[in-house]
């Protein structure tokens, strides 16, 4: 995405632009009374209301069929989109985030600490807006193509972002795995300290910086105040 060369002071203002861009659309407050909200109802409601936002070329992402439910499949060539649905929300309530995925296999060439590595088959994550943009701040849940299953590194481009390794390598390809996660305990290990309100939660399959080929599925994304 970024050239090497003398550009250095530009890299970590570009390398949050993703995250600025994904804040102009978060806005929309829970009820207040629920106890477990449907992020992202796919299987029921499409894509209805997550808006969808290009940084390098364009990933396909498509309602299909898989065991008699509607998912989302992700497929990209080279580029980098994402879908983003705004939604606001205090962790310290709505503590647990949970989603179904599948891949069709990791991406050939990533490396989650290099910038020329920085794709993934598949990831979901939360935004934590800031008072100023480079304040914003992210948790990006990744099926990890090197990093071992349940550690954590900064992202490559920005400090402000923490990819959380949770799932890794291709031997469960193809398999299709239920994730919960805890996102007050996650934002206190990777952050050190308590999670501000979230502003949203994204859908990403990127190959832009390696330019190889991925495919993943997304299914119903949840956020909850009970395990």
């Amino acid at each position: 995405m970024l050239q090497d060369g003398n550009n250095d002071a530009m890299r970590a203002p570009l390398a949050i632009m993703p995250l600025i861009s994904l804040l102009l659309f978060l806005s929309a407050p829970l009820p207040a009374t629920a106890t477990d909200i449907a992020v992202g109802r796919f299987s029921s409601d499409g894509t209805s209301g997550w808006t969808g936002k290009s940084f390098k070329g364009t990933t396909d992402y498509r309602i299909v069929q898989e065991n008699g439910r509607s998912v989302v499949k992700a497929h990209a060539v080279g580029a980098a989109s994402g879908l983003t649905k705004k939604i606001a929300f205090n962790p310290a309530t709505y503590r647990y985030l949970k989603w179904s995925w599948k891949v069709a296999g990791t991406v050939a060439g990533g490396d989650e600490t290099t910038k020329g590595g920085d794709d993934y088959a598949a990831r979901v994550y939360v935004i934590f807006p800031g008072r100023f943009f480079w304040q914003t701040r992210a948790l990006n849940y990744i099926w990890a193509n090197k990093l071992p299953k349940g550690e954590f590194t900064p992202n490559a481009f920005t400090a402000n972002a923490r990819m959380i390794a949770v799932e890794s390598g291709p031997s469960k390809s193809g398999q299709w795995l239920l994730e919960e996660r805890d996102l007050v305990a996650d934002y206190r290990r990777v952050f050190g300290e308590n999670p501000p309100e979230a502003g949203g939660v994204a859908i990403m399959t990127d190959t832009d910086n390696t330019g190889a080929e991925a495919t993943a599925w997304y299914g119903d994304i949840t956020i909850s105040t009970t395990r």
